[in-house]
C-alpha cells in the first residue's frame, strides 16, 4: 500500500538529497508492482505543490528552496492572498505586481520575499511560525487552473472584440476573434480560456457559447452554471447502469443487516427536500438510557468502486443546490428514489447506534448495516410545532429525541465548540424564475434535534476510524492564525463592541454571546469566519477548530456528498488506500459548489431589491453601517444578508462632511453624526446586476441605535 508518510519523512530529514523519481523509489524500496502507483503519487503531490521538482526531475521540499504552494484569493482592488496547503503556514500577500498570470483561486507556487536581514533558502523567508509578521511573495508558477472557461460580456473596443468577466476579482479582460457570425454587443458569452503565460499581454479565449442577453429569464443562473462548469447531464454510462439497478429493496439485499423496521423511524427535511439522507429512530432502555439509531442511506450498496456511476459522482464531489434547481451528486433515481429515505418503503441504511444516559454521555456505540421503513416524514416547520406543543405519539417521539438533541447542545458548547450558525435567507421565484419573497430560515429547535445527531454520528464514526487505524477522510478545520484574529479584534472594535483577546476560544465564545439575535450578528459572524481558515477534507486527523472535537468526518449526507460515501466504504468495508489526490480534489469540489450556490441567492436577492427599485413606493429597510467613506456610508441589510453603498448624495435632508480623524459623517445643519455600527433606514436607489453591486439612499436620516448598543 503507497502512502505518503515515508516519503515526506526522507525529505525531511537534514541529510536528504534531491532524487529523481527512480531513486526515490529506490530509497523507499518500492516494490515493481507498486511503482506505477507510487509515480502517480509524486505526480499527484507535485500538482498539489507538496513537491517541487527542480533541474533534472529531482525531488524536494518547497519550503527548503523558500517556496510555498498554494490557492490565491484575489481582490476586486487587484492584490490577493494565497492560502498555503500546509495548514500551519501563515497566509501569503501578493501585490498587484506580483501576481502575474495567476486568476482567482488558481493553485500556485509562491516564491517568498526574503524578510530584511533575514537569508533566503532553507532557513529562510517561510521558517517563521504564524502570528509573525506577515509574509509577501510573489508567484512564480500556476500549478493547476481553477477554470478552463470563463461568463461575461462580449464588447468591443477600437482595436479588438474582448470578453469583459462578470467575475469581477478576474482582473483582466479576454481577447478574443471577431465572430464568424454575428453577436449582439452586451451578450453573455463563454470563452475558453487559452494558455496564458506572460503578464505583459492580455489573456486570449475562443467563444464557445452564446447565452443571450443578461435580462432574459434563466440566462442569469445558467451563467453561473457555465462559470463554475458545473455539470448538467450524465454520462451515458452511469445512466445505464442507474437504470439497471432495481426500483426497490430487494430480499437478497437484506442478508446480514439488522432490521429497524419495526421501530418508529422518521425523518426531517425542508419541505422541498427531495433526497433523503438521514433518518432517526430510538428505544427506551432501563436506568433512563436512551438508544438513538441514526440511519444514513446505504449509497455504498449501489455505487460500487470503479462504477461508471462512482467515476461520476467522484468527479462532481457533492450536489450544487442552486436557487431554482439541483445537480445531484447522483441521477435523480438513486438521488430521489431508491437511495432516498422517503417514508412507507424499505430502504437500506447505514447506521450508528448509540446508548447515551440523561446527561448526553456515551454508554455504548454500534455500526451496523441495516434496513428501515421511514413512518413520517416532516417538514422543519411540522416539527417544529410539534416540539413547542406536543399532540399525540408523534409529539411524544420528538419531545423524547428534541430533549437529548438540546443536552448534546448544552454538553458541546460547554466543550468549546463555537456558535456558527447563521440565519438563512431563502429566496422564493415564481413560476417564471423572478423572486417574490425572501424568507428567513431560523436554526430552531427542530433543525437543532437533526444537527445535534449528525454531529454526534460523525464524530463516532471519525473516532472509530482513527482506533481501527484506517484509511480515511477527516473533515478538518485547523486553528486560525492569531494575526488574523487580532485583525478581526481591530474590526469589531469599530463597531463599538467590546472585545477580548480573540486568540483565546472562550473570548470567541464571549463575543458570540454577547451579539447573539443582535443586528450585528450576521455581519460580525461573517467577518470571523474570513478571519478563520476554511474547512477542508484531509487524510490526517487533525481536528476540528469550530467544533472543538478531535475527531471529526462526514458520514451523514452519501446522496450529496462523495467524501460520506468514501467514509462508509471506509468504515465497513476492506481497508483500502485512498485514491492520490482525493482530499484535495473533494475540497476544491465542495469549494466550487458553495460559490456557486452563494452566488445562485446573492444574484436572486439583487434581483428582488432591482424590482423593489422599480416600485413608486419607497420601502425602508434597517442597515448597519459597516464603513463609513469619504464618499459615504458601506451598509448591510441584516434580515436579508445583502450589502451596498450609500452614496452622500443620496442621504437627503442635510449635507455631510466626512472627518477622516473620527472616521465619521457629520451633518452641517443638523450635527448629526454618523459613524459605524449605526442602524439607519434605507430604500433601494439602483441595482448594478452585471456588477453585483447595490446603491441605497436613505429618505430621512434617522439613526435607530448608536453604535455598540447590542444589549
Amino acid at each position: 500500500m503507497i502512502e505518503a508518510a515515508p516519503l515526506y519523512a526522507l525529505m525531511r530529514q537534514s541529510q536528504y538529497q534531491p532524487l529523481d523519481r527512480k531513486g526515490l523509489a529506490r530509497k523507499l524500496k518500492v516494490r515493481d508492482e507498486e511503482t506505477a502507483a507510487f509515480f502517480a503519487l509524486l505526480d499527484a503531490e507535485e500538482n498539489g505543490g507538496r513537491l517541487v521538482a527542480v533541474r533534472n526531475g529531482l525531488y524536494c521540499l518547497p519550503e527548503r528552496l523558500g517556496l510555498v504552494a498554494g490557492r490565491i484569493t484575489v481582490n476586486e482592488r487587484g492584490f490577493g492572498f494565497v492560502v498555503p496547503h500546509d495548514p500551519d503556514h501563515p497566509d501569503v500577500y501578493i501585490g498587484a505586481e506580483d501576481i502575474g498570470v495567476a486568476m482567482h483561486h488558481d493553485q500556485v507556487l509562491v516564491r517568498l520575499n526574503t524578510p530584511r536581514g533575514q537569508k533566503s533558502g532553507r532557513n529562510g523567508g517561510g521558517g517563521r511560525k504564524a502570528g509573525s509578521e506577515k509574509l509577501s511573495g510573489q508567484v512564480i508558477r500556476i500549478l493547476q487552473r481553477a477554470r478552463t472557461q470563463l461568463v461575461g460580456t462580449f464588447e468591443r473596443a477600437k482595436v479588438a472584440y474582448y470578453v469583459r468577466p462578470d467575475d469581477s476579482r478576474i482582473q483582466h479582460d479576454i481577447i478574443v476573434a471577431p465572430p464568424r457570425q454575428k453577436i449582439p454587443l452586451g451578450h453573455k458569452v463563454v470563452v475558453k480560456l487559452k494558455e496564458w503565460t506572460s503578464p505583459k499581454e492580455s489573456p486570449e479565449g475562443e467563444i464557445t457559447e452564446v447565452l443571450g442577453p443578461p435580462d432574459q429569464p434563466g440566462i442569469d443562473l445558467l451563467s453561473i452554471i457555465r462559470k463554475f462548469e458545473l455539470p448538467e447531464e450524465f454520462p451515458a454510462a452511469a445512466l445505464a447502469e442507474a437504470d439497471r439497478i432495481p426500483d426497490t429493496v430487494q430480499e437478497s439485499d437484506l442478508r446480514d443487516r439488522e432490521d429497524f423496521r419495526r421501530d418508529f423511524v422518521l425523518t426531517i427535511d425542508p419541505d422541498d427536500a427531495k433526497d433523503f439522507d438521514d433518518a432517526l429512530s430510538y428505544r427506551l432502555l432501563p436506568d433512563n438510557v436512551l438508544e438513538v439509531a441514526i440511519h444514513i442511506a446505504d449509497v455504498s450498496h449501489y455505487v460500487r468502486p470503479g462504477s461508471p456511476l462512482d467515476i461520476e459522482a467522484r468527479k462532481r464531489g457533492n450536489s450544487v443546490y442552486l436557487v431554482d434547481r439541483v445537480i445531484p451528486m447522483l441521477p435523480e433515481k438513486l438521488s430521489n428514489g431508491l437511495c432516498s429515505l422517503r417514508p412507507n418503503v424499505d430502504r437500506l441504511v447505514k447506521t450508528v447506534v448509540v446508548r447515551l444516559d440523561p446527561r448526553g454521555k456515551v454508554l455504548g456505540t454500534r455500526f451496523v448495516q441495516g434496513v428501515i421503513h421511514s413512518r413520517m416524514r416532516f417538514s422543519y416547520q411540522e416539527a417544529y410545532k410539534l416540539i413547542k406543543k406536543p399532540v399525540g405519539l408523534m409529539g411524544k417521539h420528538l419531545t423524547v429525541l428534541g430533549t437529548m438533541a438540546q443536552t448534546l447542545r448544552k454538553a458541546r458548547f460547554a466543550d468549546g465548540a463555537l456558535n456558527l450558525e447563521f440565519t438563512e435567507v431563502k429566496v422564493r421565484l415564481d413560476e417564471k424564475g423572478k423572486p417574490v419573497r425572501l424568507e428567513k430560515v431560523e436554526n430552531d429547535a427542530s433543525h437543532q434535534l437533526i444537527e445535534e445527531f449528525m454531529l454526534l454520528a460523525n464524530e463516532l464514526v471519525a473516532k472509530e476510524l482513527r482506533r481501527a487505524n484506517r484509511p480515511a477522510l477527516y473533515r478538518v478545520h485547523e486553528n486560525p492564525e492569531p494575526a488574523r484574529l487580532n485583525d478581526f479584534r481591530a474590526q469589531v472594535l469599530t463597531l463599538g463592541i467590546q472585545v477580548g483577546d480573540l486568540t483565546l476560544r472562550g473570548e470567541i465564545q464571549k463575543l458570540l454571546n454577547r451579539i447573539a439575535g443582535k443586528a450585528e450578528e450576521p455581519v460580525i459572524k461573517t467577518n470571523l469566519l474570513k478571519s478563520m481558515k476554511r474547512a477542508v477534507y484531509s487524510e490526517q486527523p487533525l481536528g476540528h477548530f469550530g467544533l472543538a472535537k478531535k475527531n471529526y468526518a462526514h458520514f451523514t449526507s452519501p446522496i450529496r456528498r462523495y467524501a460520506d460515501l468514501a467514509i462508509h466504504r471506509a468504515l465497513f468495508g476492506k481497508p483500502q488506500p485512498l485514491p492520490p489526490g482525493l482530499a484535495d480534489a473533494l475540497s476544491a469540489t465542495e469549494r466550487t459548489a458553495s460559490d456557486a450556490e452563494k452566488e445562485s441567492v446573492i444574484l436572486k436577492k439583487l434581483e428582488f431589491f432591482s424590482l423593489r427599485a422599480q416600485a413608486s413606493t419607497k420601502e425602508v429597510f434597517p442597515a448597519l453601517v459597516l464603513e463609513v467613506r469619504s464618499g459615504g456610508l458601506l451598509v448591510e441589510l441584516p434580515d436579508f444578508l445583502v450589502t451596498g453603498f450609500v452614496r452622500i448624495s443620496e442621504m437627503q435632508g442635510d449635507f455631510y462632511d466626512f472627518d477622516a480623524a473620527r472616521q465619521e459623517l457629520r451633518g452641517e445643519k443638523s450635527k448629526a453624526k454618523v459613524r459605524t455600527g449605526m442602524r439607519i433606514g434605507v430604500h433601494v436607489v439602483n441595482v448594478d446586476l452585471g456588477r453585483r453591486l447595490v446603491d441605497f439612499g436613505t429618505t430621512k436620516q434617522k439613526l435607530l441605535t448608536p453604535p455598540g448598543k447590542v444589549g
